[in-house]
């Protein structure tokens, strides 16, 4: 059987990201962060000034407990 890579972390360009799935039939592959990480990224940069990675933002969020894994 050929295993299917899985992508953990969309790019920071999430809409072109979600149309190449559909272009390519990979949208059960795609990982869409939950909104709270958008909401938290955009208060940390209006806080700081400092935009850090979905990725990053998600993952210190999951460390925190304040997204389910």
């Amino acid at each position: 059987m050929k295993r299917k890579s899985v992508q953990l972390y969309t790019p920071e360009n999430i809409l072109e990201a979600f149309y190449h799935a559909i272009r390519t039939n990979t949208l059960k592959n795609l990982h869409i962060p939950h909104s709270s990480v958008f909401y938290v990224r955009a208060a940390i940069e209006a806080d700081t000034g400092v935009r850090y990675t979905l990725k990053h933002v998600e993952t210190a969020m999951k460390a925190e407990g304040m997204l389910l894994e």
